[in-house]
Protein backbone atom coordinates (compact mmCIF):
# COMPACT_ATOMS: atom_id res chain seq x y z
CA UNK A 1 0.00 0.00 0.00
CA UNK A 2 1.30 3.45 -0.82
CA UNK A 3 2.76 5.72 2.12
CA UNK A 4 1.38 8.81 2.77
CA UNK A 5 -0.44 11.20 5.32
CA UNK A 6 -3.69 11.31 6.34
CA UNK A 7 -4.00 14.54 5.13
CA UNK A 8 -3.79 13.07 1.43
CA UNK A 9 -5.66 9.85 2.55
CA UNK A 10 -8.80 12.65 3.58
CA UNK A 11 -8.22 14.71 0.38
CA UNK A 12 -7.70 11.24 -2.06
CA UNK A 13 -10.70 9.51 -0.42
CA UNK A 14 -13.37 12.93 -0.59
CA UNK A 15 -12.27 13.28 -4.11
CA UNK A 16 -13.01 9.55 -4.88
CA UNK A 17 -16.75 10.30 -3.09
CA UNK A 18 -16.86 12.74 -5.90
CA UNK A 19 -16.41 16.10 -3.59
CA UNK A 20 -15.59 19.06 -5.40
CA UNK A 21 -15.89 21.60 -2.64
CA UNK A 22 -14.88 21.80 1.03
CA UNK A 23 -16.46 24.75 3.22
CA UNK A 24 -14.40 25.51 6.37
CA UNK A 25 -13.28 27.87 8.89
CA UNK A 26 -9.55 28.06 9.36
CA UNK A 27 -7.42 26.63 11.08
CA UNK A 28 -8.58 22.96 10.24
CA UNK A 29 -6.79 19.83 8.38
CA UNK A 30 -4.47 22.36 6.53
CA UNK A 31 -2.42 19.43 4.68
CA UNK A 32 -5.53 17.87 3.90
CA UNK A 33 -6.56 21.27 2.00
CA UNK A 34 -3.18 21.43 0.02
CA UNK A 35 -3.57 18.24 -0.85
CA UNK A 36 -7.57 19.18 -1.92
CA UNK A 37 -5.79 22.23 -4.58
CA UNK A 38 -3.74 19.73 -6.04
CA UNK A 39 -6.76 17.36 -7.29
CA UNK A 40 -8.88 20.50 -8.15
CA UNK A 41 -11.34 20.52 -4.89
CA UNK A 42 -12.15 24.03 -4.19
CA UNK A 43 -11.74 25.38 -1.37
CA UNK A 44 -14.36 27.90 -0.22
CA UNK A 45 -12.70 29.22 3.44
CA UNK A 46 -16.33 31.17 5.14
CA UNK A 47 -16.39 34.09 7.30
CA UNK A 48 -17.79 31.55 9.97
CA UNK A 49 -18.41 27.90 10.93
CA UNK A 50 -22.63 28.63 10.60
CA UNK A 51 -22.08 29.62 7.13
CA UNK A 52 -19.75 26.76 6.47
CA UNK A 53 -22.21 24.44 7.48
CA UNK A 54 -24.89 26.27 5.94
CA UNK A 55 -22.90 26.11 2.30
CA UNK A 56 -22.75 21.98 2.36
CA UNK A 57 -25.73 21.99 3.23
CA UNK A 58 -27.26 23.45 0.19
CA UNK A 59 -24.76 21.97 -1.64
CA UNK A 60 -25.48 18.30 -0.40
CA UNK A 61 -29.12 18.93 -1.47
CA UNK A 62 -28.65 20.77 -4.52
CA UNK A 63 -26.16 17.66 -6.14
CA UNK A 64 -27.82 14.56 -4.06
CA UNK A 65 -24.28 13.68 -2.37
CA UNK A 66 -22.46 14.27 0.13
CA UNK A 67 -21.21 17.87 1.68
CA UNK A 68 -18.11 18.86 3.41
CA UNK A 69 -17.26 21.16 5.90
CA UNK A 70 -14.60 21.57 8.46
CA UNK A 71 -13.25 24.00 11.31
CA UNK A 72 -10.88 23.69 14.48
CA UNK A 73 -12.05 22.22 18.06
CA UNK A 74 -12.60 26.37 18.82
CA UNK A 75 -15.35 26.06 16.12
CA UNK A 76 -16.75 22.90 16.48
CA UNK A 77 -19.88 24.08 18.43
CA UNK A 78 -20.76 26.48 16.03
CA UNK A 79 -20.13 24.22 13.31
CA UNK A 80 -22.77 21.78 15.21
CA UNK A 81 -25.32 24.60 15.50
CA UNK A 82 -25.00 25.12 11.10
CA UNK A 83 -25.81 21.78 11.09
CA UNK A 84 -29.56 21.62 12.67
CA UNK A 85 -30.80 22.30 9.29
CA UNK A 86 -28.93 19.72 7.32
CA UNK A 87 -30.17 17.51 10.06
CA UNK A 88 -34.12 18.62 9.63
CA UNK A 89 -33.79 18.88 6.35
CA UNK A 90 -32.28 15.74 5.48
CA UNK A 91 -29.12 16.82 4.27
CA UNK A 92 -26.34 14.47 3.95
CA UNK A 93 -23.23 16.73 4.98
CA UNK A 94 -20.03 15.33 6.70
CA UNK A 95 -18.89 17.33 9.23
CA UNK A 96 -15.05 17.50 10.55
CA UNK A 97 -13.82 19.40 13.33
CA UNK A 98 -10.41 18.84 15.57
CA UNK A 99 -10.38 18.05 19.21
CA UNK A 100 -7.69 18.82 21.82
CA UNK A 101 -5.32 16.05 22.41
CA UNK A 102 -7.01 13.25 24.76
CA UNK A 103 -3.77 14.05 27.42
CA UNK A 104 -5.55 17.68 27.63
CA UNK A 105 -9.40 16.72 27.72
CA UNK A 106 -11.25 17.37 31.23
CA UNK A 107 -8.21 19.76 32.24
CA UNK A 108 -9.49 22.77 31.13
CA UNK A 109 -7.64 23.12 27.78
CA UNK A 110 -7.46 26.71 26.24
CA UNK A 111 -10.80 27.09 24.24
CA UNK A 112 -12.11 23.58 24.68
CA UNK A 113 -15.41 22.08 25.38
CA UNK A 114 -16.77 18.76 24.86
CA UNK A 115 -18.06 18.15 21.52
CA UNK A 116 -20.09 14.98 22.10
CA UNK A 117 -23.20 17.06 23.08
CA UNK A 118 -23.63 19.51 20.20
CA UNK A 119 -22.81 17.37 17.77
CA UNK A 120 -25.26 13.79 18.90
CA UNK A 121 -28.12 16.15 18.39
CA UNK A 122 -27.58 17.35 15.12
CA UNK A 123 -25.92 13.88 13.25
CA UNK A 124 -26.88 10.39 12.40
CA UNK A 125 -23.27 9.12 13.66
CA UNK A 126 -20.42 10.97 15.16
CA UNK A 127 -17.38 9.55 16.17
CA UNK A 128 -13.66 10.32 17.60
CA UNK A 129 -10.78 9.36 15.42
CA UNK A 130 -7.93 8.91 17.38
CA UNK A 131 -5.33 8.34 15.20
CA UNK A 132 -4.26 7.41 11.56
CA UNK A 133 -5.29 4.05 11.88
CA UNK A 134 -9.05 4.70 12.32
CA UNK A 135 -9.30 7.48 9.81
CA UNK A 136 -10.43 4.82 6.90
CA UNK A 137 -12.54 3.03 9.01
CA UNK A 138 -14.83 6.19 10.13
CA UNK A 139 -14.71 8.28 7.05
CA UNK A 140 -16.12 5.23 4.79
CA UNK A 141 -18.72 4.64 7.30
CA UNK A 142 -19.45 8.33 7.86
CA UNK A 143 -20.36 8.56 3.78
CA UNK A 144 -22.38 5.09 4.30
CA UNK A 145 -24.31 6.72 7.21
CA UNK A 146 -24.84 10.16 5.42
CA UNK A 147 -26.13 8.83 2.73
CA UNK A 148 -28.23 5.71 3.46
CA UNK A 149 -31.81 5.65 4.64
CA UNK A 150 -32.97 9.12 5.70
CA UNK A 151 -30.04 10.85 4.50
CA UNK A 152 -28.33 13.50 7.62
CA UNK A 153 -25.23 14.74 8.76
CA UNK A 154 -22.62 13.12 10.45
CA UNK A 155 -19.14 13.80 12.31
CA UNK A 156 -15.67 12.91 12.58
CA UNK A 157 -13.76 14.42 15.51
CA UNK A 158 -10.34 14.30 14.46
CA UNK A 159 -7.26 14.18 17.04
CA UNK A 160 -5.49 17.65 17.77
CA UNK A 161 -6.84 20.92 17.33
CA UNK A 162 -6.80 21.03 13.85
CA UNK A 163 -6.77 17.61 13.43
CA UNK A 164 -2.90 17.54 12.90
CA UNK A 165 -2.95 14.00 14.87
CA UNK A 166 -4.17 12.51 12.37
CA UNK A 167 -3.74 14.56 9.44
CA UNK A 168 0.03 14.88 9.65
CA UNK A 169 0.51 10.85 10.62
CA UNK A 170 2.13 8.87 7.71
CA UNK A 171 1.02 5.33 7.14
CA UNK A 172 0.74 2.85 4.48
CA UNK A 173 -2.92 3.44 3.09
CA UNK A 174 -4.93 2.06 0.49
CA UNK A 175 -7.84 4.62 -1.08
CA UNK A 176 -11.35 3.22 -0.59
CA UNK A 177 -14.59 4.75 -1.84
CA UNK A 178 -17.60 2.99 -2.24
CA UNK A 179 -19.29 4.06 -5.17
CA UNK A 180 -23.03 3.09 -4.04
CA UNK A 181 -22.49 6.03 -1.62
CA UNK A 182 -21.04 8.41 -3.51
CA UNK A 183 -25.41 9.73 -4.52
CA UNK A 184 -28.61 9.58 -2.63
CA UNK A 185 -29.99 7.15 -2.55
CA UNK A 186 -27.48 4.32 -2.41
CA UNK A 187 -30.20 1.81 -2.71
CA UNK A 188 -33.87 1.64 -3.57
CA UNK A 189 -35.59 -1.02 -1.99
CA UNK A 190 -39.00 -2.03 -2.72
CA UNK A 191 -41.73 -2.21 -0.27
CA UNK A 192 -43.49 -5.62 -0.52
CA UNK A 193 -46.15 -6.36 -3.10
CA UNK A 194 -48.82 -7.41 -0.58
CA UNK A 195 -48.74 -3.87 1.02
CA UNK A 196 -48.63 -2.01 -2.70
CA UNK A 197 -51.85 -3.95 -3.69
CA UNK A 198 -53.20 -3.09 -0.77
CA UNK A 199 -52.87 0.79 -0.98
CA UNK A 200 -54.02 0.82 -4.81
CA UNK A 201 -56.90 -0.91 -3.53
CA UNK A 202 -57.48 1.90 -0.67
CA UNK A 203 -56.81 4.14 -3.07
CA UNK A 204 -59.21 3.28 -5.95
CA UNK A 205 -62.16 2.69 -3.20
CA UNK A 206 -61.84 6.38 -1.46
CA UNK A 207 -63.55 9.09 -2.68
CA UNK A 208 -61.65 11.91 -1.76
CA UNK A 209 -58.19 11.03 -1.57
CA UNK A 210 -54.95 13.56 -1.44
CA UNK A 211 -51.09 12.73 -1.81
CA UNK A 212 -49.39 14.84 -0.01
CA UNK A 213 -45.79 14.68 -1.19
CA UNK A 214 -42.60 15.25 0.97
CA UNK A 215 -38.94 15.31 0.47
CA UNK A 216 -38.17 12.23 0.28
CA UNK A 217 -39.84 12.55 -3.14
CA UNK A 218 -37.46 14.90 -4.58
CA UNK A 219 -34.34 12.81 -2.62
CA UNK A 220 -35.21 10.05 -4.61
CA UNK A 221 -36.02 11.88 -8.09
CA UNK A 222 -39.44 10.75 -8.48
CA UNK A 223 -41.40 13.43 -9.83
CA UNK A 224 -41.96 11.51 -13.32
CA UNK A 225 -43.52 8.91 -11.15
CA UNK A 226 -45.41 10.57 -8.68
CA UNK A 227 -47.25 12.69 -11.83
CA UNK A 228 -48.14 9.74 -13.66
CA UNK A 229 -49.53 8.08 -10.27
CA UNK A 230 -51.64 10.91 -9.39
CA UNK A 231 -53.21 10.64 -13.21
CA UNK A 232 -53.68 7.29 -13.39
CA UNK A 233 -55.33 7.48 -9.95
CA UNK A 234 -57.13 10.70 -10.55
CA UNK A 235 -55.71 12.03 -7.29
CA UNK A 236 -54.79 15.56 -6.00
CA UNK A 237 -51.26 16.22 -5.41
CA UNK A 238 -50.00 19.04 -2.00
CA UNK A 239 -46.37 19.31 -2.12
CA UNK A 240 -44.55 20.04 0.89
CA UNK A 241 -42.49 22.61 0.63
CA UNK A 242 -39.25 19.84 -0.09
CA UNK A 243 -41.33 18.78 -2.59
CA UNK A 244 -42.69 22.31 -4.12
CA UNK A 245 -40.72 21.65 -7.44
CA UNK A 246 -42.26 18.11 -7.87
CA UNK A 247 -45.48 18.91 -9.38
CA UNK A 248 -47.02 21.03 -12.19
CA UNK A 249 -48.44 24.18 -10.38
CA UNK A 250 -50.45 24.42 -13.61
CA UNK A 251 -51.70 20.69 -13.37
CA UNK A 252 -55.52 19.88 -13.11
CA UNK A 253 -54.68 18.01 -9.49
CA UNK A 254 -52.70 20.59 -7.95
CA UNK A 255 -53.56 21.40 -4.93
CA UNK A 256 -50.39 23.32 -3.48
CA UNK A 257 -48.24 23.62 -0.56
CA UNK A 258 -50.03 22.69 3.37
CA UNK A 259 -49.57 22.61 6.88
CA UNK A 260 -48.02 26.48 8.77
CA UNK A 261 -46.95 27.88 5.25
CA UNK A 262 -49.48 27.14 3.25
CA UNK A 263 -51.97 28.09 0.79
CA UNK A 264 -55.65 28.35 2.68
CA UNK A 265 -57.20 25.81 -0.05
CA UNK A 266 -54.16 23.17 0.01
CA UNK A 267 -55.10 23.08 4.27
CA UNK A 268 -59.14 22.90 3.39
CA UNK A 269 -58.61 19.94 0.87
CA UNK A 270 -56.77 18.30 3.24
CA UNK A 271 -59.53 18.45 5.72
CA UNK A 272 -61.83 17.21 3.47
CA UNK A 273 -60.10 14.32 2.09
CA UNK A 274 -60.98 10.80 3.22
CA UNK A 275 -57.78 9.39 2.41
CA UNK A 276 -54.33 11.08 2.66
CA UNK A 277 -51.34 9.20 1.26
CA UNK A 278 -47.59 10.61 2.74
CA UNK A 279 -45.13 9.76 0.40
CA UNK A 280 -41.56 10.66 1.40
CA UNK A 281 -42.95 12.58 4.12
CA UNK A 282 -41.86 12.93 8.14
CA UNK A 283 -45.32 14.50 8.71
CA UNK A 284 -44.08 17.08 10.74
CA UNK A 285 -44.91 19.29 12.58
CA UNK A 286 -44.55 22.35 9.32
CA UNK A 287 -46.33 20.33 6.45
CA UNK A 288 -49.16 19.42 8.87
CA UNK A 289 -49.74 22.79 11.29
CA UNK A 290 -48.63 21.26 14.13
CA UNK A 291 -50.04 17.62 13.29
CA UNK A 292 -54.04 19.36 12.47
CA UNK A 293 -53.35 19.04 8.63
CA UNK A 294 -55.37 16.66 8.47
CA UNK A 295 -57.00 16.25 11.28
CA UNK A 296 -56.26 13.45 13.33
CA UNK A 297 -58.44 10.39 12.99
CA UNK A 298 -58.01 10.81 8.97
CA UNK A 299 -57.61 7.77 7.41
CA UNK A 300 -53.47 7.56 6.23
CA UNK A 301 -51.29 5.26 4.33
CA UNK A 302 -47.34 6.18 3.78
CA UNK A 303 -44.27 5.57 2.29
CA UNK A 304 -41.38 6.05 3.35
CA UNK A 305 -37.41 4.50 3.02
CA UNK A 306 -37.15 4.78 7.06
CA UNK A 307 -39.52 2.09 8.71
CA UNK A 308 -39.26 4.72 12.15
CA UNK A 309 -41.36 7.04 10.07
CA UNK A 310 -44.05 5.05 9.25
CA UNK A 311 -47.10 5.85 11.25
CA UNK A 312 -44.76 8.38 13.40
CA UNK A 313 -47.22 10.61 13.99
CA UNK A 314 -50.56 9.95 12.28
CA UNK A 315 -52.10 6.37 12.83
CA UNK A 316 -51.92 4.74 9.48
CA UNK A 317 -53.92 1.76 7.20
CA UNK A 318 -50.78 0.70 5.44
CA UNK A 319 -47.47 1.83 5.64
CA UNK A 320 -44.82 1.41 3.23
CA UNK A 321 -41.09 0.75 3.56
CA UNK A 322 -39.00 1.62 0.14
CA UNK A 323 -37.77 3.88 -2.01
CA UNK A 324 -40.01 6.34 -3.42
CA UNK A 325 -39.42 6.38 -7.15
CA UNK A 326 -38.87 2.26 -7.47
CA UNK A 327 -42.03 1.75 -5.19
CA UNK A 328 -44.12 4.14 -7.02
CA UNK A 329 -42.76 2.40 -10.08
CA UNK A 330 -44.23 -1.14 -8.78
CA UNK A 331 -47.52 0.97 -8.01
CA UNK A 332 -48.15 2.17 -11.14
CA UNK A 333 -47.21 -1.38 -12.98
CA UNK A 334 -49.96 -3.26 -10.23
CA UNK A 335 -52.86 -0.17 -10.59
CA UNK A 336 -55.28 0.44 -13.42
CA UNK A 337 -56.81 3.15 -14.56
CA UNK A 338 -59.84 4.61 -12.61
CA UNK A 339 -63.12 6.69 -13.76
CA UNK A 340 -61.79 10.51 -12.86
CA UNK A 341 -63.24 11.28 -9.93
CA UNK A 342 -65.05 14.31 -11.39
CA UNK A 343 -66.57 15.45 -8.22
CA UNK A 344 -64.16 15.53 -6.13
CA UNK A 345 -61.28 17.08 -8.55
CA UNK A 346 -63.78 19.51 -9.18
CA UNK A 347 -64.21 20.42 -5.98
CA UNK A 348 -60.34 20.62 -5.38
CA UNK A 349 -59.81 23.18 -8.01
CA UNK A 350 -62.80 25.29 -7.20
CA UNK A 351 -61.06 25.74 -3.65
CA UNK A 352 -57.80 26.37 -5.30
CA UNK A 353 -58.89 29.06 -7.54
CA UNK A 354 -60.96 30.58 -5.03
CA UNK A 355 -57.71 31.42 -3.46
CA UNK A 356 -55.87 32.50 -6.02
CA UNK A 357 -58.82 34.56 -6.94
CA UNK A 358 -58.05 36.02 -3.16
CA UNK A 359 -54.34 37.06 -3.59
CA UNK A 360 -54.83 38.67 -7.32
CA UNK A 361 -55.17 41.99 -6.63
CA UNK A 362 -52.03 42.25 -4.22
CA UNK A 363 -50.22 39.95 -7.05
CA UNK A 364 -51.09 43.06 -9.47
CA UNK A 365 -50.60 45.71 -7.32
CA UNK A 366 -48.55 48.71 -8.15
CA UNK A 367 -48.76 50.16 -4.21
CA UNK A 368 -45.25 51.36 -3.22
CA UNK A 369 -43.32 50.40 -0.70
CA UNK A 370 -44.05 46.95 -2.90
CA UNK A 371 -46.26 44.36 -1.81
CA UNK A 372 -43.98 41.31 -1.42
CA UNK A 373 -47.51 39.21 -3.61
CA UNK A 374 -46.27 41.92 -5.94
CA UNK A 375 -42.04 40.81 -5.88
CA UNK A 376 -43.42 37.26 -5.81
CA UNK A 377 -45.30 37.20 -9.36
CA UNK A 378 -42.48 39.54 -10.86
CA UNK A 379 -39.86 36.15 -10.15
CA UNK A 380 -42.46 33.53 -10.80
CA UNK A 381 -42.43 35.53 -14.52
CA UNK A 382 -39.07 35.93 -14.65
CA UNK A 383 -36.95 33.32 -13.47
CA UNK A 384 -35.23 31.45 -15.74
CA UNK A 385 -36.42 28.02 -17.14
CA UNK A 386 -33.53 26.33 -15.10
CA UNK A 387 -32.86 27.93 -11.91
CA UNK A 388 -32.71 27.51 -8.47
CA UNK A 389 -35.02 29.18 -6.10
CA UNK A 390 -32.98 29.03 -2.48
CA UNK A 391 -35.45 30.31 -0.07
CA UNK A 392 -34.86 31.43 3.94
CA UNK A 393 -37.23 30.70 6.17
CA UNK A 394 -39.82 32.54 8.33
CA UNK A 395 -41.65 34.75 5.92
CA UNK A 396 -39.41 34.33 2.89
CA UNK A 397 -40.56 30.20 3.02
CA UNK A 398 -44.23 31.20 3.10
CA UNK A 399 -43.94 34.10 0.25
CA UNK A 400 -42.09 31.71 -2.23
CA UNK A 401 -44.28 28.45 -0.75
CA UNK A 402 -47.43 29.74 -1.78
CA UNK A 403 -46.81 32.83 -4.16
CA UNK A 404 -44.14 31.49 -6.68
CA UNK A 405 -45.47 29.07 -9.29
CA UNK A 406 -42.79 27.35 -11.67
CA UNK A 407 -43.50 27.56 -15.16
CA UNK A 408 -41.10 25.40 -16.42
CA UNK A 409 -40.10 21.29 -15.41
CA UNK A 410 -36.96 22.46 -14.97
CA UNK A 411 -36.90 24.56 -12.25
CA UNK A 412 -35.79 24.06 -8.45
CA UNK A 413 -36.42 24.64 -5.44
CA UNK A 414 -34.54 24.21 -2.04
CA UNK A 415 -35.95 26.07 1.36
CA UNK A 416 -34.36 26.86 4.50
CA UNK A 417 -35.30 23.89 7.27
CA UNK A 418 -35.35 26.21 9.98
CA UNK A 419 -32.42 28.92 10.59
CA UNK A 420 -33.18 32.06 10.03
CA UNK A 421 -30.00 33.91 7.64
CA UNK A 422 -29.75 30.34 5.86
CA UNK A 423 -30.47 31.23 2.71
CA UNK A 424 -27.66 33.52 1.81
CA UNK A 425 -24.98 30.76 2.56
CA UNK A 426 -26.83 27.58 0.84
CA UNK A 427 -27.53 29.60 -2.16
CA UNK A 428 -23.83 29.61 -2.66
CA UNK A 429 -23.43 26.19 -1.65
CA UNK A 430 -26.02 25.48 -3.88
CA UNK A 431 -24.40 27.14 -6.94
CA UNK A 432 -21.09 25.56 -6.07
CA UNK A 433 -22.88 22.32 -6.77
CA UNK A 434 -24.69 23.76 -9.83
CA UNK A 435 -22.38 25.62 -11.55
CA UNK A 436 -24.05 26.12 -15.00
CA UNK A 437 -27.87 27.05 -13.62
CA UNK A 438 -28.71 30.53 -12.51
CA UNK A 439 -29.26 30.19 -8.87
CA UNK A 440 -31.57 33.19 -6.88
CA UNK A 441 -31.92 33.45 -3.45
CA UNK A 442 -35.02 34.97 -1.29
CA UNK A 443 -34.21 36.77 1.92
CA UNK A 444 -35.26 39.17 3.98
CA UNK A 445 -33.55 42.36 5.51
CA UNK A 446 -33.91 40.33 8.68
CA UNK A 447 -32.23 36.72 7.05
CA UNK A 448 -29.19 38.98 5.37
CA UNK A 449 -28.15 40.52 8.39
CA UNK A 450 -26.79 36.99 9.58
CA UNK A 451 -24.43 36.29 7.18
CA UNK A 452 -23.42 39.36 5.01
CA UNK A 453 -19.92 38.99 5.68
CA UNK A 454 -20.02 36.05 3.35
CA UNK A 455 -20.72 38.49 0.16
CA UNK A 456 -17.54 38.91 0.58
CA UNK A 457 -16.62 35.22 0.62
CA UNK A 458 -18.56 35.01 -2.69
CA UNK A 459 -16.73 37.45 -4.59
CA UNK A 460 -13.58 35.65 -3.18
CA UNK A 461 -14.47 32.67 -4.49
CA UNK A 462 -16.33 33.34 -7.52
CA UNK A 463 -19.68 32.31 -6.50
CA UNK A 464 -22.13 34.33 -8.48
CA UNK A 465 -25.69 34.27 -6.98
CA UNK A 466 -28.24 36.59 -7.17
CA UNK A 467 -29.58 37.50 -3.61
CA UNK A 468 -33.28 38.79 -3.29
CA UNK A 469 -34.00 41.19 -0.14
CA UNK A 470 -37.45 41.65 0.89
CA UNK A 471 -36.68 45.13 2.77
CA UNK A 472 -39.08 46.26 4.81
CA UNK A 473 -36.57 47.05 7.32
CA UNK A 474 -38.72 44.44 10.12
CA UNK A 475 -38.45 41.14 11.36
CA UNK A 476 -42.48 42.24 10.80
CA UNK A 477 -43.86 38.34 11.04
CA UNK A 478 -43.33 39.08 14.76
CA UNK A 479 -45.59 41.93 15.22
CA UNK A 480 -48.42 40.51 15.87
CA UNK A 481 -46.81 38.79 19.09
CA UNK A 482 -45.06 41.22 19.92
CA UNK A 483 -48.17 43.99 20.18
CA UNK A 484 -49.98 41.40 21.94
CA UNK A 485 -47.72 41.06 24.84
CA UNK A 486 -47.80 45.12 24.73
CA UNK A 487 -51.39 45.57 24.29
CA UNK A 488 -50.66 47.44 21.46
CA UNK A 489 -48.13 49.68 18.85
CA UNK A 490 -45.81 51.23 21.33
CA UNK A 491 -41.48 52.61 20.95
CA UNK A 492 -41.25 49.86 23.37
CA UNK A 493 -42.76 46.96 20.82
CA UNK A 494 -41.12 48.36 17.81
CA UNK A 495 -37.47 48.24 19.13
CA UNK A 496 -38.27 44.27 19.19
CA UNK A 497 -39.16 43.90 15.51
CA UNK A 498 -38.26 47.10 13.41
CA UNK A 499 -34.92 47.78 12.32
CA UNK A 500 -33.40 51.12 11.01
CA UNK A 501 -33.65 51.89 7.13
CA UNK A 502 -30.67 50.18 5.26
CA UNK A 503 -29.00 50.15 1.47
CA UNK A 504 -27.98 46.69 0.98
CA UNK A 505 -26.82 47.35 -2.80
CA UNK A 506 -24.36 50.11 -1.45
CA UNK A 507 -22.87 47.24 1.15
CA UNK A 508 -22.65 44.63 -1.36
CA UNK A 509 -21.34 47.27 -3.53
CA UNK A 510 -18.25 47.84 -1.07
CA UNK A 511 -17.55 44.29 -0.73
CA UNK A 512 -16.43 44.44 -4.83
CA UNK A 513 -20.02 42.99 -5.50
CA UNK A 514 -23.10 44.59 -7.76
CA UNK A 515 -25.97 45.81 -6.26
CA UNK A 516 -29.07 47.64 -7.20
CA UNK A 517 -31.43 48.86 -5.36
CA UNK A 518 -35.54 48.57 -6.78
CA UNK A 519 -38.62 50.75 -5.20
CA UNK A 520 -41.00 50.25 -7.58
CA UNK A 521 -42.78 47.01 -9.34
CA UNK A 522 -41.75 48.40 -12.74
CA UNK A 523 -38.05 47.98 -11.76
CA UNK A 524 -38.18 44.64 -10.62
CA UNK A 525 -37.21 43.11 -13.90
CA UNK A 526 -34.51 45.21 -15.14
CA UNK A 527 -32.68 44.92 -11.87
CA UNK A 528 -32.77 41.26 -11.93
CA UNK A 529 -31.39 41.42 -15.82
CA UNK A 530 -28.62 43.66 -14.40
CA UNK A 531 -27.98 41.25 -11.51
CA UNK A 532 -27.76 38.20 -13.58
CA UNK A 533 -25.59 40.06 -16.16
CA UNK A 534 -23.28 41.21 -13.69
CA UNK A 535 -20.90 38.37 -13.54
CA UNK A 536 -20.56 38.94 -9.76
CA UNK A 537 -22.14 37.83 -6.75
CA UNK A 538 -25.43 40.25 -6.46
CA UNK A 539 -27.92 41.58 -4.23
CA UNK A 540 -30.88 43.13 -5.32
CA UNK A 541 -32.47 45.41 -2.34
CA UNK A 542 -36.45 45.35 -2.87
CA UNK A 543 -38.01 47.99 -0.82
CA UNK A 544 -41.06 46.21 0.24
CA UNK A 545 -43.82 47.63 2.62
CA UNK A 546 -43.89 46.71 6.49
CA UNK A 547 -46.94 46.08 6.55
CA UNK A 548 -46.70 43.22 3.86
CA UNK A 549 -47.40 39.84 6.68
CA UNK A 550 -48.25 36.49 5.37
CA UNK A 551 -51.51 35.36 6.31
CA UNK A 552 -51.17 32.88 9.24
CA UNK A 553 -52.25 29.13 8.22
CA UNK A 554 -56.19 28.23 7.33
CA UNK A 555 -57.72 26.35 10.24
CA UNK A 556 -61.29 25.20 10.32
CA UNK A 557 -63.07 27.08 12.18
Amino acid sequence: MPQMSGGRFLAETVHKYGITHAFFMPYIATRALMEMEKLGIKRVQTHGEKAAAYMADGYARAKRTAGLCMAQSVGAANLAAGLQDAYLACSPVIAITGREGQINQQRNAYQEVDHTNPFSAVTKYSAFVANLEQLPIYLRQAFRSATSGTPKPVHLDIEGIAGQGVIESEAGMEVIAEEMFTQVPPFRPEAELEKITDTIRLLTQAKRPVIVAGGGVTLSDAKAELISLAEKLSIPVATALNAKAMFPSDHPLAVGVPGSYSRACSNQILCEADLVFFIGSHTGGQVTNAFQIPPQGTPVVQLDINPEELGRNYPIEIGMQGDVRNTLRKMLEYSEDIEPRNNWVSRVQELVQNWKDSVVDKANSNTVPILPERLCKELADYLPSDSVLVSDTGHSGIWTGTMIDFKHPDQSYIRCAGSLGWGLPAAMGVKCAQPDRPVLCFTGDGGIWYHLTELETAKRCGINTVTVVNNNHSLNQEKGGVETIYGGQSAGSDELWKFPETDFAQMAESMGCFGVTVNKPSEISSALDQAFASGKPAVVDVKTHIDGIAPRAWMPS
